[in-house]
């Protein structure tokens, strides 16, 4: 048993070498709309989701941070691209730089509470 991304194993699980149990999203991976989801098979509220982002420099002018946000959308707004992706299990979920600030802060919060409740520390 292992956790893998659909990205990672995608080919394996389309072979049939591989057989996917669940997913770790919130909802069903489009890629794998058959497989449930963790909470569905009894986890409720179970949700872990690797992602990309692209960041930039601290102190970055926020008109050049606007002019990468617009073009990495419409570059995400492609068919072509989004196929491509899609193929990987990758799921595009383009949006503004706030609202990707405030991502990565979610997580940092839920991750650090998952450190201090198994009680792991930084070496």
């Amino acid at each position: 048993m292992m956790f893998g991304n659909v990205a990672d194993v995608g080919a394996q699980i389309r072979s049939g070498r591989v057989k996917p149990l669940a997913v770790t999203t919130a909802k069903r991976a489009g890629s794998l709309p058959e497989v449930p989801t963790l909470s569905e098979s009894g986890l409720p509220g179970f949700e872990i989701v690797s992602w990309f982002g692209l960041l930039a420099p601290a102190g970055t002018p926020a008109p050049i941070v606007a002019r990468l946000n617009a073009e990495t959308n419409q570059a995400l707004a492609r068919a072509d691209v989004q196929a491509t992706l899609g193929a990987q299990g990758l799921e595009v979920a383009p949006g503004t730089p706030e609202q990707f600030a405030a991502h990565i802060k979610s997580e940092i919060a839920k991750f650090t509470r998952v450190a201090r409740a198994a009680g792991i520390k930084a070496e």
